[in-house]
């Protein structure tokens, strides 16, 4: 199986041509099975080549196989050809296993919709994108499905593009990743600049036998990471991803749990043996994402659509996985990566689950009481927050705190007081989970009356992945349990291990069980104050927003940061294309040069014309003046 690791993306892509061509003359069930079909091929692929990798011993894990030269041309050369090591087999199974339940999923939730076919095309297409993404051995291939994702996530977001606003949300997700792109372009161009090669086993192979200068390592990492920082929606290009609800809600899961944000956590894993020669670039990927995980949860906290701050959820989430690879823990950050797929695509398709029996109701304050008439949807809903809060013993649990715990040991940063932010935002994050839960759930219901009367569990098709990730979003961390027992780890142990060494962490038992208990701790505060605040007193959310109204609205308004945006960037743009590229240079100098020339040629024909009357008696008039004049110059000459 090892030389036919290209059929993995080679399914969905099949499917996205079936389905692109010949999808709307099929029925709904022909379409689904053909996405959904796809897709489960390529998951079946990665389980048996899985089973093949796992054969091997430990350092032989690591293959690379080539189609065909894609590029040569002097000393460059590019090829297609995939890598597939423990961390892209990881990767691999977030990809086709999460988005196979999501493809599932979205059966049912996009049952009737005129446009079935061609969000099933799509969707298979971003599957194919991200597996490029990640199974690609160069950085020429990476990006070719780095920009995939940004193109399929630009169709889905805008997938309903009657409404403007959607197809606003989808123009802005497209353009924030694409000053993120530029950034990543530039670390290429340096990357071959100084290596000659944009092949992974080149690069990292001479990064093993040879320093980079602290400089030119330090400018390498930060272009990259501003890549990443634009499809991870980090600060500063975070804004993109709460807009990026508009699209339909399974999109919304794929984009957070399997595909588009995952990339620029996978991208840093990737370029580990960069970023560490790059003390500096650590720092300021941990620092950045620390920073964005309090911004996002603390937006959190207040808002009331429900997609939405699962979405700020994300980006929180997010920044502990930069923060992770920040001090150094690249194995801990993409084990984060692994189990929030799990429960974050099982909170969203959740949420739609809840949309679907309120007709696409989203504003948490019109629910309420929705326990006992959506009780599937309820169960695996409060698996999923468990998890994202951290309640002990579920997925979530196990890494996030092997996070904090890396985090305060790393013996080069004095992470100290990165583990106390963290901590705090550990506190926030189950605070605005069980918000949502008991807002959505539980007290009396908020629910219009036209549409309480028809509140109906959702159908098998989308109950059906619920409970296979919830199921997983319970039991997916415990093959990451720290120490001896964390197999995790010691699969992705050849990638990292030539690079990150042991030693690079330090801490005793007691210390790890001391951190971990204060996690634990602050866990249940915050489901405790949630409770308080919206089962046991109701009323005190609404006195303490009055009472502090400006926090309360700076955090409602996401800290000003999208109208800062728009007052210090879209309207400058917006007024110099008017002012000087419309108004002076288009209409006056382009538009007024082309029209000068042109009423000077049509004065001209104006005069010339007249000597074109069409009678026939000046025509002879002419000559004869014509002959005289000519006689009369030959005589006098």
């Amino acid at each position: 199986m090892i030389d036919y690791i290209w059929l993995i993306p080679a399914f969905p892509l099949l499917g996205f041509f079936i389905n692109g061509l010949f999808g709307p003359r099929f029925k709904e069930r022909h379409v689904g099975r053909v996405a959904v079909g796809a897709i489960g091929m390529s998951f079946i692929a990665a389980i048996a080549l899985f089973f093949e990798i796992l054969s091997l011993p430990a350092p032989e894990r690591v293959i690379t196989r080539t189609i065909y030269t894609w590029i040569q041309t002097g000393n460059f050369e590019a090829s297609i050809s995939f890598l597939l090591d423990p961390l892209s087999m990881v990767m691999v199974f977030v990809v086709t296993g999460v988005g196979l339940l999501i493809h599932i999923y979205s059966i049912g939730y996009m049952h009737g919709d005129r446009g079935f076919a061609r969000y099933f095309a799509f969707l298979n297409l971003f599957t194919f994108a991200m597996l490029i993404l990640v199974l690609a051995d160069n950085f020429l291939l990476l990006f070719v499905g780095w920009e995939g994702v940004g193109l399929c996530s630009y169709l889905l977001i805008g997938f309903w593009y009657e409404d403007v606003n959607n197809a606003n949300a989808g123009k802005k997700a497209f353009i924030v990743n694409r000053i993120g792109d530029f950034g990543f372009l530039l670390g290429m161009f340096l990357i071959f600049a100084h290596f000659g090669s944009l092949h992974f086993n080149t690069v990292f192979g001479q990064l093993a036998t040879a320093q980079l200068s602290s400089a030119l390592a330090t400018v390498i990492a930060l272009l990259l990471f501003v890549g990443a920082t634009g499809k991870s929606a980090q600060i500063p290009l975070f804004v993109w991803l709460p807009d990026a609800m508009a699209g339909p809600t399974p999109v919304s899961a794929l984009i957070h749990a399997a595909t588009m944000v995952t990339a620029g956590v996978y991208m840093l894993a990737r370029c580990h043996a960069i970023f560490l020669q790059a003390p500096v670039a650590m720092h300021v990927v941990a620092i950045i994402g620390l920073a964005t995980a309090f911004l996002a949860a603390t937006i959190a906290l207040v808002h009331t659509d429900i997609k939405k701050v699962l979405a700020y959820s994300t980006i929180s989430q997010l920044g502990y996985m930069f923060l992770a690879c920040g001090v150094g823990a690249f194995g801990a950050g993409i084990f984060h990566l692994t189990t929030h797929a799990y429960f974050k695509a099982l909170l969203f398709l959740s949420a739609g689950s809840v949309m679907h029996a309120l007709h696409n109701e989203t504003d948490m304050t019109k629910m309420g009481g929705l326990k006992n008439q959506l009780p599937i949807t309820y169960r695996v809903f409060l698996a999923g927050a468990m998890a994202l809060a951290g309640v002990p013993f579920l997925s979530g649990f196990f890494s996030k705190d092997e996070i904090l715990w890396k985090t305060v040991n790393n013996i080069d940063f004095h992470g100290f007081e990165l583990w106390l932010v963290g901590v705090v935002v550990a506190g926030m994050t189950a605070f605005y989970t069980f918000r949502l839960i008991f807002m959505t759930f539980h007290g009396y219901s908020r629910v219009a009356e036209e549409k309480a009367q028809h509140i109906h569990e959702s159908p098998t098709v989308m109950t059906g992945p619920l409970v296979v990730l919830a199921f997983l979003s319970i039991i997916g961390g415990w093959i990451g349990i720290p120490h001896y027992f964390n197999q995790f780890d010691h699969f992705l142990e050849p990638v990292f291990s030539q690079y990150v060494i042991s030693e690079h962490f330090e801490g005793s038992f007691t210390y790890e069980l001391f951190t971990i208990t204060v996690s634990i701790i602050i866990a249940f505060w915050g489901i405790g104050l949630a409770y308080l605040f919206y089962v046991a007193k109701p009323s005190m959310p609404l006195n303490l927003s009055l009472r502090l109204k400006r926090t309360y609205n700076f955090l409602y308004h996401k800290w000003y940061v999208d109208e800062l945006y728009d007052f210090m960037i879209v309207r400058p743009i917006a007024f110099f294309s008017d002012v000087l590229l419309w108004r002076w240079v288009d209409i006056k100098f382009i538009d007024g040069t082309i029209n000068t020339v042109a009423a000077l040629m049509q004065r001209l024909s104006e005069v010339s014309r007249r000597a074109q009357s069409g009678m026939v008696q000046n025509y002879a008039l002419s000559l004869v003046i014509g002959v005289v004049l000519l006689i009369g110059y030959f005589l006098f000459k």
